[in-house]
């Protein structure tokens, strides 16, 4: 499995108290292609964490100070989308269902194979490229929404809800001819080339509206 080209900048954070693992790990994930990035303690890796860091983070669970489970909470509570693997010589099934609930990818203990941590790291990377790429796609597709008249987002709904034309215009008293030039306006603005694209964005449309209510 490959990193993705999408992700030149990736690195993979490892935060651990023994200097001879950060210099092991260090080692074996730079020797694999991916670059690393190395702290002794949790409190060192927030104090110059920036959001805009891509990769995953790879820690230890039982630290001085802040534990692995503590940094992992603190990330979730900031809504911190960095995936976290745990690596731990300590685990138990307690520890292991706390890092899963909070979002962890993997948990796994030492010593740990070479290539099983790869893939791991690798799958951390991929999904960190997943969750990027949705929120750039969602982004984009909110500001093309925006540029909708209240016209055709009435349209774009209904099309959405699989009525045919003359359905929409006798629901908005509007003749079917006008509803084929809001439609066209609709799918030039949201870049649409097919229904599909216009059912999937009508879908996102009604579940953004739905998560909007119930914030």
């Amino acid at each position: 499995m490959n990193v993705s080209p999408a992700l030149p900048d990736a690195t993979v954070f490892v935060v651990d108290d023994d200097a001879s693992i950060r210099d092991a790990l260090s080692l074996l994930i730079s020797l694999k292609g991916l670059r690393a990035s190395v702290y002794s303690s949790a409190e060192d890796f927030l104090a110059v964490y920036k959001p805009e860091w891509r990769g995953c983070l790879l820690t230890d669970l039982m630290m001085p100070g802040m534990s692995g489970l503590d940094l992992q909470a603190l990330l979730r509570e900031r809504e911190v989308t960095l995936p976290v693997v745990v690596l731990t010589a300590h685990g138990d099934v307690s520890t292991t269902r706390a890092a899963l609930k909070n979002g962890a990818v993997d948990f796994l203990e030492k010593p740990v194979d070479d290539e099983v941590l790869m893939d791991v790291l690798r799958n951390a990377i991929r999904i960190d490229d997943e969750r990027h790429r949705t929120n750039a796609e969602s982004a984009q597709t909110a500001v093309r929404l925006a540029r909708l008249t209240s016209r055709e987002r009435d349209v774009l709904e209904l099309l959405a809800q699989g009525l045919q034309h003359r359905e929409i215009a006798e629901r908005l008293a509007i003749s079917p001819r006008t509803v084929e030039v809001y439609k066209a306006r609709m799918m030039e603005k949201l870049q649409c080339r097919t229904l599909a694209d216009v059912v999937r964005i009508g879908a996102t449309m009604r579940s953004d509206l739905s998560a909007n209510r119930n914030s």
